[in-house]
């Protein structure tokens, strides 16, 4: 099974690059499958972990940043994979 863990933390307003740049810092203790790290808008930072483990299987996450770095609690979610759609093959044009 794939399990997918996301964290999101909202940045002091004018620290979006510092956070970025603490998250992707992070080191876990196991490798997950993949790990993709995301920016929008108010200065915020999504990472999303991919692990093939059980839905309840403990599993490391990103720690909670430095309260002077973010404006709120860190949110988390944890998601069990349903299934991919493919990707179309791209063709060129004639």
């Amino acid at each position: 099974m794939t399990v997918a863990l996301m964290w999101e933390a909202r940045a002091v307003p004018g620290k979006g690059a510092e956070l970025l740049a603490w998250a992707r810092a992070q080191q876990l203790a196991e490798k997950p499958l993949r790990r993709e790290v995301f920016r929008a808008p108010q200065d915020r930072v999504l990472v999303i972990t991919w692990w093939d483990a059980g839905y309840d299987a403990v599993l490391p996450e990103l720690p909670e940043p430095d309260g002077e770095l973010v404006t709120r609690a860190v949110h988390r979610w944890r998601f069990e994979s349903v299934g991919t759609d493919a990707r179309p093959e791209v063709t060129g044009r004639p």
